[in-house]
């Protein structure tokens, strides 16, 4: 199984506290409409540190549900702790996802070599395609070319996510990596670089807000049309760099507030974003030509 095109990592849209499920399938059926060729829920930006066991259980069970095999749903299934990452995907499989999506061990700061253990755990017990997360902003660790060569070799390990924002690492694991692998960008505002150096496709945040725009960038880049994906990706990138002025998905509830889709609503420790970056946001979703003036 590979990946390509652009994945939402789909947030959790909370109300008075609860999983607002009715939300959630709108939001779903929204970046299905619009362009999403697989889904990433439960990820970092389905606020998924805040998720209990069972309402990630359930998030997927809905996306499987509402998606109806038209794209794949990908489970945010990590942990700092082998184990629980085990538990995790045994229940996003239980749950219909069709893959996996793994970050490394945040906060233990394993070794290099005991991140690829920790893989082969999973490997041998998961039975789930996997992609890794190489996300050092916030596990505090820069998986190496070196690393991502040895883990692609790996037999349920089938892409990563890379939110290093440095575009050539793709090109120096794509030539020497030896089986289908998927490389997708994990960060919105270098993606059309990344693309550039050969990555297929992002797991996007401004995808949640913007998705059919993110959706034809990706296709133009993909098809080799360059100019025409920058001429979007200039009408994007005010938004990606205001829905992360503070943390996200802070900024993602808000502009999806802002469309009518979901309230303004994140679980703590995150709480609703400052209004100096809600007027960046209100700014780049004129730009982007989501809302009016």
């Amino acid at each position: 199984m590979t990946f390509q095109g652009s994945i939402p990592a789909v947030v959790t849209p909370f109300s008075s506290g609860s999983i607002d499920i009715p939300a959630f399938r709108r939001l779903v059926e929204r970046l299905l409409d619009e362009g999403a060729s697989a889904l990433v829920v439960c990820g970092t930006t389905g606020e998924c540190p805040t998720l209990t066991s069972e309402e990630q259980a359930t998030l997927i069970r809905e996306a499987v549900r509402t998606t109806k095999g038209r794209v794949p749903i990908i489970a945010g299934a990590g942990s700092n702790s082998t184990q629980a990452a085990l538990q995790l995907s045994y229940e996003a499989k239980n749950a219909g996802a069709d893959a996996l999506l793994h970050v490394t061990g945040y906060y233990n700061h394993p070794s290099e070599a005991q991140v690829i253990d920790h893989f082969r755990t999973l490997d041998n017990h998961a039975y789930l395609p996997m992609l890794v997360y190489n996300i050092p902003s916030r596990t505090g660790q820069d998986l190496s070319v070196d690393t991502i060569v040895a883990l692609s070799e790996l037999e349920y390990l089938v892409g990563v996510k890379d939110a290093t924002g440095n575009v050539a690492r793709v090109t120096q694991e794509r030539l020497r990596v030896t089986k289908p692998f998927s490389f997708l960008s994990g960060e919105d505002a270098t993606s059309l670089g990344y693309l550039a150096h050969g990555g297929q496709g992002c797991i996007s945040v401004t995808a949640n807000v913007a998705p059919a725009l993110c959706a034809e960038m990706i296709r133009l880049a993909l098809a080799g049309d360059f100019p025409g994906a920058r001429a979007i990706n200039d009408r994007l990138m005010p938004l990606h760099k205001a829905l992360f002025l503070e943390p996200s998905p802070g900024g993602a509830k808000y502009a999806l507030s802002r469309l009518g889709l979901c309230k303004d609503e994140l679980r703590q420790p995150l709480t609703p974003v400052t209004p100096v970056a809600r007027a960046a946001i209100d700014a780049a979703l004129v730009t982007a030509g989501l809302v009016s003036a």
